[in-house]
């Protein structure tokens, strides 16, 4: 007689008992994590994260141009600190939610001019802070 592994029962017990929740218009976390990020005072995200937050920032500037921030809070304190303030601001193109996660596709504009192109996606906690954090951007593919 055999037994179905953990993951095959999990995996069965999933597609039967859950449905996926259907995706919504808008990602009002995000929208707001990035008005509060292109602000005087950004350092209000910080308000804004979990205790197990985690995160990952890949930052390209073209070419071989390429930075990776990573890590928790602390590291989320570092990377606002490099930033250059009032330089660079997020833009909405579309986003949407499913559940507690939330996707984001924007462009980044360096003083009104078009820059980049970045992708976030943020999970919440159910008390509505971020998880996990994940952006990617680069300059080599423009949506608009």
């Amino acid at each position: 007689m055999t037994t179905p592994s953990r993951d095959s029962q999990s995996a069965a017990s999933h597609s039967v008992d859950s449905q996926p929740a259907a995706p919504q218009p808008g990602a009002s976390f995000l929208t707001t994590w990035f008005a509060i990020l292109d602000s005087e005072d950004a350092d209000r995200i910080l308000d804004l994260i979990s205790d197990d937050f985690s995160f990952a920032i890949l930052f390209s500037t073209g070419g071989d141009g390429a930075t990776d921030f990573h890590g928790g809070r602390a590291e989320m304190e570092g990377y606002l600190a490099q930033r250059e303030v009032g330089v660079r601001t997020h833009h909405l193109l579309s986003a949407s939610t499913v559940g507690r996660d939330e996707l984001f596709l924007g462009e980044v504009r360096r003083h009104g001019e078009l820059e980049a192109t970045f992708v976030a996606s943020a999970r919440l906690t159910d008390a509505g802070r971020v998880r996990r954090l994940l952006i990617g951007r680069s300059p080599s593919v423009l949506f608009s």
